[in-house]
């Protein structure tokens, strides 16, 4: 397993629904094994999502225990390029998953995720991946 991970907005959706324990046991097991890195856009999704004041606290809380990364200087282009790139292939992957992916390629994390568009840009060889139950 990679050391250095982002873990994406889908995983910690479930992991704080606690939809499926066995996900979330994995999920823990992987945060005291691995460095977590989470971009600030994944904050932003996470508070967008959230229902409540007291949720947003959490989050913010919860996010304080992680190593929070910012862009370098042009990972927002390199993000449009790697989108524009897959559309010429004939693949749409939304903006923000092309921008996680370049800050993942940035600092040398792989990303656990459940969302099956981050498939389409490691298959362009941009990324790892780590998915469940891979991990």
């Amino acid at each position: 397993m990679k050391d250095n991970v982002i873990i994406d907005t889908s995983v910690w959706i479930d992991y704080f629904q606690k939809v499926n324990s066995d996900f979330s046991n994995q999920v823990d097991k992987l945060l005291t094994q691995a460095n977590i890195y989470v971009p600030k856009i994944i904050i932003a999704e996470l508070i967008q999502g959230a229902h409540s004041e007291k949720e947003v606290a959490l989050i913010k809380e919860f996010l304080d225990a992680f190593r929070i990364i910012g862009e370098e200087e042009d990972t927002w282009f390199k993000a449009g390029r790697l989108s524009y790139t897959l559309k010429k292939k004939g693949k749409t992957v939304n903006l923000t998953d092309c921008y996680i992916s370049i800050i993942a390629k940035e600092q040398s994390c792989a990303i656990l995720t459940l969302d099956k568009h981050f498939k389409e840009i490691e298959k362009a060889g941009e990324i790892e991946l780590i998915t469940p139950p891979a991990f």
